[in-house]
């Protein structure tokens, strides 16, 4: 019984949401609203409203109550074949007893269809087409029934201390040379670990964009930096932390996002920088003759479709003309940077998109337009590895 009103709890959450906002705000708005749910009913609603969203477009002939439940089937990864679900085992007993099966053996449970997995990949994501050309579609979809993990960067010198951490509050993860550590996204670290001092949040892939950033040669006057997209700081802490002498320049639209920098600066230990509030959809509003750098970083605003998998609420109501948007606003965003970038300067740029118009796309934009050339390119996958998948792109001015 309990687990039937779970059901018809998700079924009112979802019936309810219209995607105009994230559903982890609207979800929470719920709750508060419904004060009888306790935190375990919360956390199995939850996951029943997300296990639906993953189905993306995939088994639309089932009823809504049997979607969400199919959701669950195809999420739940037993560790044995004589594991067994509790939703399952009341609402359907079927399903529970062939948790062990395959992703595509289940939906064939599901439909009857020997083929049904080979049909399904267009319906979750509609827009395989216009993937980045590395991207494999069929792992690429079979990513959105697996939990993204949450990802850890140990500050320097601060790998052994995070992991005694971790270890004392009996909180399971893997460590990843040589300093990420991976642990399940309901991990509680925020009283565990001093956030943005001993360790920051950052996807594995965010992550991997060091290797670029190392690309770019230090120097005796150090590097002079401009993260001209900064949003909360990531790329620049991430940069502080490679670089030995660093002069930062930060800038947002958004003057709250600044506010909200500054403080995770302080607390990442990094008190000279220059704060400016721009919109370089129009421009920095500075003499790029008098205000140059050594590596401008412009993390771009994009679809996000590369971290569907942890708001899988967007397979359902993404607009695919979005993606023209994005990539019109990235190329006039990178136009309008471009010409900041020192003589032998570097020019970073990165989404979290796995579309092509957002990725390669501007690179051939970038290529055409501001006299850089390409160092490096990269699609930086984390469907394999329970992580978002980005895109990277370094270039060189000569």
């Amino acid at each position: 019984m309990r687990y039937y009103s779970h059901l018809q709890s998700a079924r009112q959450i979802i019936e309810g949401y219209n995607g105009k906002e994230p559903f982890h705000r609207y979800i929470r708005t719920f709750f508060a609203q419904h004060k009888k749910f306790g935190s375990r009913d919360r956390k199995q609603i939850s996951g029943l409203c997300y296990a639906y969203w993953r189905l993306g477009g995939s088994l639309n002939t089932l009823s809504i109550d049997d979607r969400i439940l199919a959701g669950h089937f195809l999420c739940v990864n037993p560790s044995s074949e004589n594991a067994s679900d509790p939703v399952l085992e009341q609402l359907k007993p079927e399903w529970n007893t062939a948790l062990h099966l395959s992703i595509a053996e289940k939906f064939t449970s599901i439909t009857g269809d020997t083929d049904a997995w080979d049909k399904a990949g267009t319906a979750i994501f509609p827009w395989l087409d216009q993937l980045s050309e590395p991207i494999d579609p069929k792992q690429f979809t079979a990513s959105f029934f697996i939990q993204p993990d949450l990802f850890l960067r140990a500050r320097p010198g601060k790998e052994k201390q995070v992991a005694d951490k971790l270890t004392k509050a009996a909180i399971s993860f893997q460590h990843i040379p040589p300093t990420a550590f991976a642990m399940p996204n309901s991990s509680k670290i925020d009283e565990v670990i001093k956030l943005n001092t001993e360790a920051v949040v950052q996807d594995l892939s965010s992550q991997q964009v060091q290797e670029l950033i190392q690309l770019v040669p230090s120097t005796p006057a150090g590097i002079r930096l401009w993260d001209c997209c900064a949003g909360s700081g990531g790329k620049t802490i991430l940069a502080f932390d490679t670089f030995k002498k660093l002069t930062i320049t930060v800038s947002d639209k958004r003057e709250p996002i600044l506010v909200n920098l500054a403080k995770r600066f302080n607390e990442a230990g990094i008190g000279q920088y220059q704060s400016l509030l721009a919109d370089m959809a129009i421009g920095s509003g500075r003499n790029p003759s008098k205000y140059n750098y050594d590596l401008i970083i412009a993390d771009v605003p994009c679809s996000g479709s590369g971290t569907w998998g942890r708001t899988p609420e967007w397979l359902h109501f993404f607009d695919p003309a979005a993606i023209d948007t994005y990539s019109a606003l990235q190329k006039k965003i990178v136009i309008n940077a471009a010409p900041h970038v020192a003589d032998n300067g570097y020019f970073l740029y990165i989404t979290c998109s796995v579309f092509r118009k957002e990725n390669e796309e501007v690179v051939e934009h970038i290529q055409a337009n501001t006299g850089l050339e390409l160092v490096k390119m990269e699609v930086l996958k984390g469907y394999h590895r329970k992580a978002d998948t980005m895109f990277a792109a370094l270039f060189k001015r000569p």
